[in-house]
């Protein structure tokens, strides 16, 4: 199939901001006199890929409704005080591989993150100008499915692929019935994929050879 567009999922994809995510809901922990234990990178990383307010819950099982509501609140503008300053790790081959396939290819993100989040990894990587349209969880509280179609549908995508690392990217692609390939150097497994790659550099050769 000749590919006409690539949307990608963010976390466990592009970059990993556990380690500046984790600094955050501490920040919100201590400011709020909340007594929780430490939050560690692994506990950002375990919940990673679902909407925030559900990574919030996951990680805070223990406190009451009212505290839960509250870090869910603020950290959805912590996280990206922190993350801005503090960055994220981009995956090697990243930077290089946006900047090859965009030459070519118009590029999309589809994130649960919350809002401004994207825009912090593109103004952290210098990707604005890569990136052609986004969306997130955060804009419109709906699914990934029914987010990558918006984006599907106001771009007037013909064959477009969803690159990602989670279940949550699969199915999102499986609604839209587009490709799905898998980054499996990410978060999480999946059931099924049309491709899979160990690398971003191994999917910027297929992408390019494509091309050639």
């Amino acid at each position: 199939m000749a590919f006409d567009s690539i949307v990608f999922d963010l976390d466990g994809t592009l970059w990993d901001t556990s380690a500046a995510c984790a600094v955050s809901w501490n920040n919100v922990l201590e400011r709020n006199g909340i007594k929780f234990r430490h939050i560690q990178p692994e506990d950002v990383r375990r919940v990673t890929g679902k909407p925030h307010d559900i990574c919030i819950r996951e990680t805070f099982t223990d406190l009451p409704e009212d505290q839960i509501q509250l870090i869910a609140s603020e950290t959805e503008t912590e996280d990206n005080i922190v993350v801005e300053r503090l960055g994220g790790d981009i995956y090697p081959s990243v930077g290089q591989g946006l900047q090859e396939l965009a030459e070519n290819y118009r590029l999309f993100i589809v994130s649960n993150c919350q809002s401004g989040y994207i825009e912090t990894f593109l103004k952290f990587g210098k990707f604005t100008h890569l990136f052609t349209d986004i969306e997130c969880w955060g804009n419109t509280k709906k699914p990934k499915g029914e987010n990558l179609a918006a984006v599907i549908e106001r771009n007037a995508l013909k064959n477009p692929v969803m690159i990602g690392d989670m279940e949550s990217d699969l199915i999102a692609a499986q609604n839209c019935k587009i490709p799905f390939f898998h980054m499996r150097y990410g978060f999480g497994q999946v059931s099924a994929s049309d491709q899979s790659f160990d690398s971003f550099l191994q999917l910027t050769e297929f992408f390019t050879s494509k091309r050639a």
